[in-house]
């Protein structure tokens, strides 16, 4: 029998995740349930969904702060997060039905650390930071940039536990984008993904960040697209450019969902389109 055990704080959490490194940290449970029906059941769970430190949204420091264990629909009613973090909100309609966003967490996203995340590919553009704690290290904090190590595998240590996500103020006129291809229009497990993030100088582009997910082993920025369109113009000729960079920096692969062709086209398109968007 799986042994059960549900932290009565962040601290107790960490304790709990220390003094036992195979048990599986339970947040919202609908990745690991599913898991359930094809592996091994794991020798205990530490349950954290719902507990008080490690939910909500709220500001800190200048920063816009998201608890590891706040539920996707608690994201989407978030006044703050659709106000600041609009690109978030939109992944968060998009992760299943309506019973996984009221149980899903950002934090159990982030730990599974699938390529087919939804809301992943937004942490990359927004250029988020990961709140681990420890019972031993105390708290440390990890760009999201540099928190996928491989498929399925991230930089939080054996004792560590998500905490919170952090995002820093978003400059005034800064535009957000988030555009996910599926089988379906909806309750769909993606394709391809794309984050946009972008600040404005009237026409110009002085910074950009775009996120991609399903297109590789992990989640990645799509760099060579972003110098191609920093510092230039809102233009066709700037949309195009983006696009080739694009699509000679990325390498996804066939697999039952899709093929690398229609991924490679596809995000190649969008990042085009949303490109050419921001003209207005």
């Amino acid at each position: 029998m799986t042994d059960y055990l549900r932290p009565a704080s962040a601290r107790e959490a960490a304790e709990q995740v220390a003094a036992h490194p195979d048990y599986i940290i339970l947040a919202g449970g609908t990745d690991l349930l599913v898991a359930a029906n094809h592996k091994p059941k794991p020798p205990g769970v530490i349950d954290v969904f719902g507990l008080e430190p490690l939910v909500g949204v709220h500001h800190d420091e200048g920063d816009l702060v998201i608890g590891a264990a706040t539920s996707y629909r608690e994201i989407i009613a978030s006044e703050l997060a659709q106000k600041e973090l609009p690109s978030l909100v939109a992944a968060s309609r998009e992760v299943g039905a309506l019973q996984i966003q009221a149980r899903g967490t950002i934090g159990g996203n982030i730990g599974t650390s699938s390529p087919v995340g939804d809301t992943l590919p937004v942490l990359l553009a927004l250029d988020a930071r990961i709140q681990l704690l420890s019972a031993q290290g105390g708290e440390r904090e990890i760009p999201y940039r540099e928190f996928c190590t491989g498929y399925r595998q991230t930089a939080r240590k054996q004792d560590e536990l998500i905490k919170a996500i952090r995002f820093l103020a978003q400059p005034e006129g800064s535009v957000q984008r988030w555009r996910k291809m599926g089988t379906r229009r909806a309750q769909s497990i993606s394709k391809v993904m794309v984050s946009l993030w972008a600040d404005l100088d009237g026409q110009t582009i002085a910074d950009i960040r775009i996120g991609l997910g399903a297109v590789a082993a992990t989640p990645v920025r799509a760099n060579a697209a972003e110098a191609a369109a920093r510092g230039q113009s809102v233009s066709d000729a700037t949309a195009d450019a983006v696009r080739a960079a694009l699509v000679g920096e990325i390498h996804p692969i066939d697999d039952v969902r899709s093929t690398a062709s229609y991924r490679l086209n596809a995000a190649g398109n969008v990042v085009r389109r949303m490109i050419a968007e921001l003209a207005g």
